[in-house]
């Protein structure tokens, strides 16, 4: 699929976020129509609801398995883009994370280090001025801890606005590219 042209890629994009439900999808895009609700929603004024828990764990299941869809179909580095923003994002992340721009950081995070109160305000300050440009661009997501695995309970942690500005640079840089050759060599044999 390597050989895919961009209309191909963008297809299998949209494809890949039609499969995925409301916000869950908007997520993958940066761009979506707030069905899910979350425009206005203030979660400091919400109540636990194991309802509405279930639903929003269920939509960060279907984004995360869209992503991964995604990944092991076209080769991460050559993906031309996950949303209209990613050079926006890309040069705003080098900016505000210089110690993020080695493979080895970005290969395998430190959940530790990124939800500590101060990761959590260096994060939110750096996608604030995307709030704006990408419809529920806060809304949570899952996010691989080893970019080199799956999906899994022990690889997996979850974020918010952190999902686009580590995965475009993974994949720019060809480290998501591993996932891409082992289902690879999986469907292949």
């Amino acid at each position: 699929m390597s050989g895919m042209n961009s209309s191909e890629i963008d297809d299998l994009i949209s494809a890949n976020m039609a499969s995925g439900s409301g916000a869950g999808s908007a997520v993958l895009s940066g761009e979506g129509s707030g069905s899910a609700g979350v425009a206005g929603f203030n979660p400091e004024e919400a109540q636990n609801d194991e309802s509405i828990e279930q639903q929003f764990a269920v939509m960060c299941f279907e984004q995360a398995e869209a992503y991964f869809n995604l990944i092991t179909k076209v080769k991460p580095s050559e993906l031309k883009r996950l949303t209209k923003w990613d050079d926006e994002i890309m040069e705003s992340f080098k900016t505000h994370f210089p110690d993020y721009q080695s493979d080895e950081k970005l290969r395998i995070l430190d959940e530790n280090e990124m939800k500590s109160p101060a990761g959590k305000k260096r994060w939110r300050d750096f996608m604030m001025p995307f709030d704006k440009k990408i419809d529920e661009y806060n809304f949570g997501t899952l996010i691989r801890t080893n970019c080199e695995e799956g999906y899994t309970e022990e690889n997996s942690m979850f974020g918010k606005s952190f999902f686009y500005a580590i995965e475009i640079a993974r994949n720019r840089r060809g480290l998501n590219d591993v996932v891409w050759k082992r289902a690879q060599e999986q469907s292949s044999s």
